[in-house]
């Protein structure tokens, strides 16, 4: 038996500037400190600063007047930050550098009065944010093709599109294709909406598709990015499961496996997987694990010091 890592494991940059904030807001000011949704989608990850004094908020005015608050990687809408300017909060904006790349282009579109199409999951935490900065009047969003059917747009008008960032690529194509179909004058960002991050792990676990026999996502249930390497792995044909820790890992679904490819989500931390790798290597031991170059190691967002 074999194990095969993805070519990216750990943290993307987004995740990793994220966490690197509150690290830093912790060592700086200490407790308490606010943190408004979870900071990313990991389990692991957020019981850790919880541990640790960090309080997560699903609501700003929960927070007392004057308190430090940072807002997570997934970015928040405008209204949000209005209110924590009127509760005087003391806050930092933790969102992915590429997240508010799309909050930039759903105000410039916003600003020339286009329909905009964000194309999303309802209720996840970026399309909550992202929506903020679209014109409600001008906001239309679709989970799927069967969506683009229903929209209310005249086919003359000029409509733009844009994309929460950690969907499938698979899964917006078709989208994309039918709003382009439906709308000749459609418009969109210059470059794909999907992050790096999230191609980079797609492309990764349709490799290890090619040749392995099963494969395990780490990742949390709540994660969407996770979810969508799980999705990769079956359209590719390869039985594939998300666990969110080793403990979760059942290693009866390797029985007669003998290539096992391992990926991770975008806000899993390398010593999960490693974990995952010893708990494998305890039931089956003598067993080879193959690791590759990961293409993210030299992708770093910088994370600027802060003071009172």
């Amino acid at each position: 038996m074999e194990i095969y890592l993805a070519k990216t494991q750990g943290f993307c940059a987004g995740v990793a500037s994220a966490i690197d904030i509150v690290e830093l807001a912790l060592s700086t000011y200490g407790t308490p400190l606010y943190v408004y949704h979870d900071i990313v989608h990991n389990t692991s990850v957020v019981n850790d600063m919880k541990d640790r004094g960090v309080i997560f908020v699903e609501d700003i005015e929960s927070v007392p007047e004057g308190s430090r608050i940072i807002f997570s990687a997934h970015g928040v809408p405008p209204d949000i930050i209005e209110k924590a300017r009127r509760r005087r909060l003391k806050f930092v904006d933790a969102t992915c550098p590429l997240v508010t790349k799309v909050h930039k282009e759903a105000v410039k579109f916003s600003g020339q009065n286009v329909e905009t199409v964000l194309i999303g999951h309802v209720g996840h935490q970026e399309l909550v944010g992202t929506s903020g900065y679209v014109n409600p009047d001008l906001l239309h969003i679709v989970q799927n093709e069967q969506d683009v059917d229903k929209l209310d747009i005249p086919a003359d008008k000029t409509v733009a599109y844009i994309t929460q960032t950690t969907l499938s690529v698979d899964e917006t194509k078709g989208i994309i294709e039918k709003l382009k179909r439906k709308f000749p004058k459609l418009i969109g960002p210059l470059r794909s909406d999907i992050c790096y991050a999230t191609q980079n792990r797609q492309d990764a676990v349709k490799e290890l598709a090619s040749f392995c026999d099963v494969i395990i996502i780490c990742g949390s249930p709540h994660s969407s990015n996770s979810n969508r390497l799980r999705e990769t792995g079956e359209q590719a044909g390869v039985e594939s499961h998300i666990i969110d820790t080793a403990e979760e890992l059942d290693c009866n679904i390797l029985k007669n496996k003998s290539k096992i490819g391992l990926s991770s989500g975008a806000s899993v931390p390398r010593y999960l997987v490693d974990e995952i790798i010893g708990k494998i290597k305890a039931h089956y031991p003598g067993m080879v694990v193959h690791e590759f170059n990961n293409p993210e190691k030299n992708i770093v967002f910088p994370v600027l010091q802060f003071k009172e």
